[in-house]
C-alpha cells in the first residue's frame, strides 16, 4: 500500500496538464486501474485479510482522489492566471470619443411626458409585464369574443400540462396597472402608467414589442370636461405650442364609457408636421371616463366615485415630435441613428428650461 500510495501521489504531483493528470487518474483509479483491481480483489480473500485490507485500500483510494481534487484546481488557477496575463487590459484608460453613447428617444420622451403629468400632479405607477387574464382583459371589461384575445393579437404564455386556468398573456397594454393601483390604494387617485406592452403585429408603424403610457383620475365630480383641459395642457407642453385645438371623436373602447378618440389640429405643408396650425386632425390617443364595471372590478364603489382614462403611443408620439418616419428603427439597434436622434445624458426634460432637453 505505501508503494501504491508513493507511486500515484508522486505521477499526480508531476501531471502538467488535465490530460496528463487524467492518464494518471486512470492508471490507479480507473475501471482497469491497478487500485480499482485490488478493490475488487477483496471478495476473494479471507475474512481477516479483508479486515485489514479493505480499510487501507479505501484510506489509499481517498488520499487519491483528494490529491487529484487538489491538483485539478492547481491546474484550472495556472489555465485562469495564462489566460488574464494575455487579456489584460488597463480599464483605467480615458473612453475613446468615439465610443460615448447617447439617450435613446423612447427613454428621452418617458421623461418628458412624466415631468408634464408630474406638473399636473400625476404620479407614476408600475406593474408586471407578464399578467394573468383577468387582469389584462376581465377586469377591464373586455369580453370573451373581443378580437383583442385572439391569438393572432396576444402573446400567451405556455401552460403546465394539465392546467385549466386561463393562461397569462404578455400585457397588451398597461391598463391593468390602473387595476392593482386601484386595489392596493382605492380612491381618490391620479396616476399615469408608462412601460412596455406586447401585440403580434410588425410593420412600419407596429411593432411586436412597444412602449405605452395610461393616465387614470379618480375623484368625485370628475368629467370629460376635466380630461379635455389635462389632454389640452399635456400636448401644450409637450409639443411646445402655445396653440392647440383638440377634437374629440365619439369612439367605443370596453374599458370607458363614453370614450373618444383625440385627434390635434396640424399641418403637413411641405411634409412637415406643424401642431396647432394648418387644416389637418392627427389622432395621437384614445380616452374616456372610466366604465363601472372597470371601477367595481377594482374595488371602488362607481356610484360614489368617477373618472377618467386615456392612453397613448409614447413611440408614436416620439416619431411626431423628433420627426422618425420608421418604427422598427427604435429597435435595431443602429449606432448612427441612436447617434442622430440620441439626446445627451444632461439634456433633461423640464417645464421651465424646456421641455424638449
Amino acid at each position: 500500500m505505501t508503494a501504491l500510495r508513493e507511486k500515484y501521489l508522486t505521477g499526480i504531483a508531476a501531471a502538467g496538464s488535465e490530460a496528463a493528470l487524467e492518464e494518471a487518474r486512470l492508471a490507479a483509479l480507473g475501471k482497469k486501474g491497478e487500485v480499482s483491481l485490488l478493490m475488487r480483489s477483496l471478495g476473494q480473500m479471507s475474512p481477516e485479510e479483508r479486515q485489514s485490507a479493505g480499510p487501507a485500500l479505501n484510506a489509499l483510494k481517498d488520499d487519491l482522489n483528494a490529491a487529484i481534487a487538489d491538483a485539478r484546481a492547481r491546474l484550472a488557477g495556472a489555465a485562469l492566471e495564462a489566460r488574464l496575463a494575455t487579456e489584460w487590459m488597463d480599464v483605467t484608460l480615458p473612453p475613446r470619443p468615439e465610443t460615448r453613447g447617447t439617450l435613446h428617444p423612447v427613454s428621452q420622451v418617458m421623461e418628458e411626458v412624466t415631468a408634464i403629468f408630474a406638473d399636473l400632479g400625476f404620479a407614476v405607477a408600475e406593474g408586471p409585464q407578464v399578467e394573468s387574464d383577468w387582469y389584462n382583459f376581465d377586469a377591464l371589461n373586455i369580453p370573451d369574443h373581443h378580437p383583442a384575445r385572439a391569438e393572432m393579437d396576444t402573446f400567451y404564455m405556455a401552460r403546465a400540462t394539465g392546467d385549466n386556468r386561463p393562461p397569462h398573456v404578455l400585457r397588451t397594454h398597461t391598463s391593468p396597472v390602473q387595476i392593482r393601483h386601484m386595489e392596493g390604494f382605492g380612491a381618490p387617485c391620479r396616476i399615469i402608467a408608462p412601460g412596455r406592452v406586447y401585440r403580434a403585429d410588425y410593420d412600419q408603424t407596429h411593432t411586436p414589442m412597444f412602449h405605452q403610457v395610461e393616465g387614470l383620475c379618480i375623484d368625485k365630480g370628475v368629467s370629460m370636461a376635466n380630461l379635455k383641459w389635462v389632454l389640452e395642457e399635456f400636448c401644450r407642453a409637450f409639443f411646445e405650442v402655445d396653440n392647440v385645438e383638440l377634437k374629440f371623436r365619439a369612439s367605443h373602447f370596453p374599458f370607458t364609457e363614453p370614450s373618444a378618440e383625440v385627434d390635434i389640429r396640424c399641418s403637413w405643408a411641405g411634409g412637415q408636421l406643424r401642431i396647432g396650425e394648418g387644416d389637418d386632425w392627427l389622432e395621437i390617443l384614445g380616452s374616456g371616463m372610466v366604465h363601472p364595471k372597470v371601477l367595481r372590478a377594482a374595488g371602488v364603489d362607481p356610484d360614489e366615485w368617477q373618472g377618467f382614462a386615456f392612453g397613448m403611443g409614447i413611440d408614436r408620439i416620439a416619431m411626431l415630435k423628433y420627426g422618425i418616419p420608421d418604427l422598427r428603427a427604435f429597435f435595431d439597434s443602429d449606432l448612427r441613428w441612436l447617434r442622430h436622434y440620441g439626446f445627451g445624458a444632461l439634456q433633461v426634460p423640464t417645464l421651465r428650461a424646456g421641455i424638449g432637453g
